[in-house]
C-alpha cells in the first residue's frame, strides 16, 4: 500500500508526519514504516512524527534534503505535501526541490493545513456551535515570531493575517537566559558556541515547564533553576502584548471570530491560553502536539501530483511562402512607398552630380583665361538669385490653425495610424533670357552665362591719344 508524507518547514525545525493505516488521510493510503526515534502523537496516535533541528543550515535546504532522503528510502510514498508560511518561503522551498529534481509534491499554506487537521481531528466540533461554519483565528507562536491569521472555515479563505518578530520562542529563551545570568547562578558563556548551548538549555527548561512546576538543569556555566511562577512572571508582558495584537487583528479583519486555535511550539505554554481567554472572551483551542499540527494537516492534504505536460516544441521554419502569415497592410504600404522612392532618389542624385561637374569645368576654363574672379563673383550672384527665386507656396489665408490634442487617446491614435505623406512643391526660378553670352551646356539644365572677356590690346585711337599727351 502507498503512503503520504506531510512536511512543515519551521525556523527551528523541519517536521515530518506520516499517517498510520486507517487514519483520516484517505482509504487509498496504507501504513508507512516508523522512523527511527519517531514518536506518535495526535488524535489516537495516528501519525509517526520526526523533527530535524535546523542548526546552522538553511531551512529550505534541510527540508529539501529530508524530503529527498525519505522518498529515496521508501518508494511507497505516493504523495508529499509541504506547508509553507508565505510566498517568499514557498519560492525558496520550490527552488531547492527543483535543484534535486523533485516534482511529485504540492505546497499548501500552513494555516490551511492546520485548519484541515483541527477539523479532521474533531477539535473544532468540540468548541464551535456550528461545525464547518464560521471564522477561526489561528495563533501561531514559533521560534522566529508570531503569526495571527483569521480564516473562514467553510471556504478556507484567509480573511486577514499579520506577523511580528517582537515575540517569539527565541525571545522567550533569551529572557530565561538573561534572568539566569543576572541571578548569579550562571556565568556568561565566553564564546558564541557556549551562548548557543545555553540557549538550547533554556529552551529545554521552557518546554519542561509546560508539564511541571519547576526544572533544574546543569550546564558547564552553572545550574539552570526555574519555577513555573518565576517563568510566568518573566514572560507576562510579552504574552499580554501578543494577546493585544491578536485582538487588534480580529478587529481589523471585521469578522465575527468564534474561536482561537493555538499552534506552534509556544502554544504549549499554559500561560498563553490563559491570557488569550481573558483578553478575547472566546473559546481557545489547544490540540495535543501543537508544534506538529501543520505537518499532520499537510499529510492529510497530500495527493499524488499528475505528470506535468511536456513543453510544446517551437514550430519549425516554413519551407515555402504560402505558410507565412499575411502581411500587415500598414507595413505593406510603408514598404511599397519606400521601394517607389528609391529610383526617384537615385535619378535626382545622378542629375545633381552632372550639374556640379559642369560647373567645375566652366570654373576651370575661366581660371585658365584669367577671369576667374569675375566668374566666381557672377556665379555667387547667380546662386543667390536662384536661391531667392525658389520659394515655398504660401498657405491660403483661409486655412485655420489646428491644435494638436493633448489627451492620451489622441496620442495613441496618432501613433497607431501613420501620418499621410505630404509632398512639398517648389517653384523653380525662371530661366534666364537667352543672350549672346548664354551657353547651354547640357539640355534640360539651366543655361550658363559666360561673362564678356576684356580685350587683350587697346584700340589704336586710344594709343595715339596717349602719345600726344606725352
Amino acid at each position: 500500500m502507498s503512503s503520504v508524507l506531510g512536511v512543515s518547514v519551521g525556523t527551528g525545525a523541519v517536521r515530518v508526519a506520516r499517517p498510520h493505516a486507517g487514519s483520516s488521510a484517505g482509504p487509498a493510503f496504507g501504513a508507512p514504516e516508523s522512523f527511527p526515534g519517531a514518536g506518535s502523537s495526535g488524535a489516537g496516535g495516528q501519525f509517526d512524527l520526526q523533527a530535524v533541528p535546523v542548526g546552522e543550515r538553511r531551512v529550505e535546504e534541510l527540508a529539501a534534503d529530508a524530503v529527498s532522503a525519505l522518498l529515496a528510502a521508501d518508494p511507497q510514498i505516493a504523495a508529499t505535501a509541504i506547508a509553507y508560511r508565505d510566498e517568499q518561503h514557498a519560492r525558496g522551498i520550490r527552488a531547492e526541490l527543483a535543484r534535486r529534481q523533485l516534482t511529485n509534491y504540492e505546497l499548501v499554506l500552513d494555516v490551511i493545513a492546520a485548519l484541515e487537521f483541527l477539523e479532521s481531528s474533531g477539535e473544532l466540533q468540540a468548541h464551535l456551535p456550528s461545525p464547518g461554519y464560521g471564522t477561526l483565528a489561528l495563533y501561531d507562536l514559533g521560534a522566529s515570531g508570531l503569526s495571527v491569521t483569521v480564516v473562514d472555515i467553510g471556504s478556507r479563505q484567509v480573511c486577514f493575517s499579520e506577523r511580528t518578530s517582537d515575540i517569539s520562542g527565541d525571545y522567550l529563551d533569551s529572557l530565561i537566559r538573561e534572568q539566569q545570568i543576572a541571578s548569579g547562578r550562571i556565568a556568561h558563556p565566553p564564546d558564541q558556541a557556549g551562548l548557543a548551548a545555553l540557549d538550547a538549555l533554556c529552551r529545554t527548561a521552557k518546554e519542561q515547564l509546560s508539564t511541571s512546576s519547576a526544572v533544574a538543569l546543569p550546564s558547564p556555566e552553572g545550574l539552570v533553576l526555574l519555577s513555573q511562577e518565576n517563568f510566568e512572571a518573566l514572560i507576562m508582558l510579552a504574552v499580554e502584548s501578543s494577546a493585544r495584537m491578536t485582538r487588534d487583528v480580529i478587529l481589523r479583519s471585521e469578522q465575527q471570530v468564534q474561536a482561537v486555535a493555538l499552534i506552534g511550539g509556544g502554544a504549549q505554554i499554559p500561560l498563553v491560553a490563559k491570557v488569550l481567554r481573558r483578553w478575547l472572551g472566546v473559546p481557545v483551542i489547544v490540540a495535543p502536539g501543537p508544534e506538529s499540527i501543520a505537518s499532520r494537516g499537510a499529510a492529510l492534504l497530500a495527493r499524488p501530483v499528475r505528470q506535468r505536460p511536456a513543453a510544446v516544441p517551437f514550430p519549425s521554419a516554413p519551407d515555402d511562402a504560402s505558410s507565412l502569415p499575411p502581411l500587415d497592410p500598414v507595413a505593406d504600404w510603408l514598404s511599397t512607398a519606400s521601394q517607389a522612392e528609391k529610383p526617384t532618389r537615385r535619378r535626382e542624385i545622378s542629375i545633381a552630380g552632372v550639374a556640379v561637374g559642369a560647373l567645375v569645368v566652366v570654373a576651370a576654363i575661366g581660371v585658365s583665361l584669367g577671369w576667374g574672379p569675375q566668374v566666381l563673383e557672377h556665379d555667387s550672384q547667380s546662386s543667390d538669385a536662384t536661391t531667392s527665386a525658389t520659394a515655398t507656396p504660401s498657405r491660403p489665408a483661409t486655412e485655420s490653425t489646428t491644435v494638436a490634442p493633448t489627451t492620451t487617446e489622441a496620442t495613441n491614435e496618432s501613433l497607431a495610424v501613420p501620418a499621410p505623406r505630404r509632398e512639398t512643391t517648389t517653384t523653380e526660378a525662371p530661366a534666364p533670357t537667352a543672350g549672346p553670352n548664354t551657353i547651354t551646356i547640357i539640355p534640360g539644365l539651366p543655361p550658363v552665362i559666360v561673362p564678356t572677356i576684356p580685350p587683350l590690346f587697346p584700340a589704336p585711337a586710344a594709343a595715339e591719344n596717349q602719345q600726344q599727351q606725352h
